[in-house]
C-alpha cells in the first residue's frame, strides 16, 4: 500500500472522468487543469450509502462559504451514471471524478485494506487532500468523519 502524499510534496497527477458542477455533461479533467487553484480532493467509499451522503450534503449546505474558495472534487469508484444520480438526487453543486480501476485512489494511496463483520476486502479510504495553487498538498485528512469534514476543510482553505 502506497502512503498518502504528505504535505509539500507534489500531489500527484491524475485525469479521469468527471461529472457536476461546471461538467453538467461527462469529460476527461486533470489535475492540471485546475493549476493555479485550491483544490479540495475528497475521496469517499460509495455514492447514497449513509456516510458518504451526510459528507456530500455538509458539502452541499456548506457551499457558500467553500465555493469561492476552492474547487471540490469528490472521487469514488462508482461509475459516471451512479455518480449522475446521486448528484441529482442530493443537489450537489460540485463535481465528482469516476475511478472505476482506482488508479487516483492508489496514486494518493486511499485504496487500502478494509475489514467489516471479519471479512477483508479492497476499498476507498475516506481522506481528503487540500491541494494548493502550486500543486502541492497543503492539508491531508485521513480517515475523515462525515461530521467533521467541512469545518476541517474550511480551516484550512
Amino acid at each position: 500500500m502506497k502512503p498518502h502524499p504528505a504535505p509539500g510534496s507534489k500531489a500527484p497527477s491524475f485525469s479521469a472522468l468527471v461529472v457536476g458542477g461546471d461538467y453538467p455533461v461527462a469529460k476527461t479533467l486533470s489535475l492540471a487543469d485546475l493549476k493555479g487553484n485550491v483544490v479540495v480532493l475528497y475521496f469517499y467509499p460509495k455514492d447514497d450509502t449513509p456516510g458518504c451522503t451526510k459528507q456530500a450534503c455538509a458539502l452541499r449546505d456548506g457551499w457558500a462559504q467553500i465555493s469561492d474558495k476552492a474547487t471540490v472534487l469528490g472521487v469514488s469508484i462508482d461509475s459516471i451514471k451512479s455518480h449522475e444520480k446521486f448528484i441529482q438526487k442530493h443537489s450537489l453543486p460540485f463535481a465528482i471524478l469516476s475511478d472505476e480501476a482506482h488508479e487516483i485512489a492508489n496514486a494518493y494511496g486511499v485504496w487500502v485494506e478494509k475489514s467489516m463483520y471479519g471479512k477483508t476486502y479492497m476499498g476507498t479510504e475516506r481522506t481528503t487532500f487540500v491541494i494548493a495553487p502550486d500543486g502541492k498538498v497543503r492539508a491531508v485528512f485521513p480517515k475523515v468523519k462525515p461530521d467533521e469534514h467541512l469545518s476541517q476543510v474550511l480551516a484550512v482553505i
